[in-house]
């Protein structure tokens, strides 16, 4: 286990050292004494959080405090920078699903968590607190991880899959870092675009515009954190200017550029979420991953 430090923040880091046996699933360990006003940034993935410590991790945002214990939340968790984090003595596994896969695990459509924190406990009964109880029995992180994966993957192989056509056109969306032309996946995959836009919102949770908005904007975020100026991630990044990046930027999250480079939400990815390549799969694979 790595500690992330930075400023008055210091966490507990761990990684898994294999990847999933999942394509599509990612996930990080974390030990934090004391989470004092994370600021949620969204990400383009469902957020699964397992917790399992002492203490529990409490939600403030437009909807009130929340205290869900284990969650989910959509994509658009974050948005306007109305949700912060907070709790002390937390330890939870965090895993972020694809949209692609995230039907199938979670048992409920992803469009019914846009942007919305979702108990465990209202989608999976009794097994969210079977789940926290073997996570808390294990010691080692590994283990923890291990036994994660085998619940997913149990869940994934009974769950039904997306469409494939609308796999294949999350994965263009993504590889493109959002820059793929929208209105041309539908003629790509054969399809209408009404029904590529109806499979792809309520397969997925967010229609097609609002994906390519999010995963350009995540990898603009990137940028910024990583010391990159506003005007280059701009010009590179597919917006027409840096006055429409910032106010992409202000719209996700509440902030300025800046701000948000800054973000120890998305400063820890480099330690806890390790870049990989992407499993390749055309869209004729039942089971594409991203």
């Amino acid at each position: 286990m790595r500690t992330f430090a930075r400023g008055a923040a210091t966490w507990d880091v761990e990684c898994p050292r294999r990847p999933s046996p999942v394509a599509g699933v990612t996930m990080a360990g974390f030990r934090v004494r004391d989470l004092e006003a994370l600021r949620i940034v969204p990400f383009p993935a469902v957020t699964l959080l397992l917790e399992f410590g002492a203490g529990s991790p409490v939600l403030d945002g437009a909807a009130g405090r929340q205290r869900p214990g284990s969650f989910v939340a959509g994509p658009g968790l974050g948005a306007g920078g109305a949700v912060r984090a907070r709790g002390q003595n937390v330890e939870c596994v965090q895993v972020r699903l694809s949209p692609v896969i995230a039907r199938a695990i979670l048992g409920a459509p992803p469009a019914e968590l846009d942007g919305a924190v979702v108990p465990l406990d209202d989608l999976w009964g009794r097994e969210a607190a079977r789940i926290r109880e073997r996570l808390g029995e294990v010691t080692s992180w590994q283990d923890r991880f291990a036994l994660t994966d085998a619940l997913l993957a149990r869940r994934y192989q009974a769950g039904p899959p997306v469409d494939p056509e609308v796999a294949w056109a999350w994965r263009r969306i993504v590889v493109s870092h959002g820059l793929a032309r929208v209105e041309g996946l539908a003629e790509e995959v054969g399809w209408s675009r009404k029904r590529l836009w109806s499979r792809f919102r309520s397969q997925l949770g967010l229609p097609p515009k609002r994906a390519e908005k999010l995963v350009r904007f995540d990898h603009a975020a990137h940028r910024l954190v990583a010391g990159e100026g506003a005007a280059r991630v701009a010009a590179d990044s597919g917006y027409a200017d840096q006055s429409h990046l910032c106010r992409d930027v202000m719209a996700f999250t509440g902030a300025t550029p800046t701000t948000v480079a800054d973000e120890l939400f998305l400063a820890v990815d480099d330690m806890a979420w390790p870049i990989k390549r992407p499993r390749e799969k055309d869209w004729t694979g039942r089971r594409a991953g991203l």
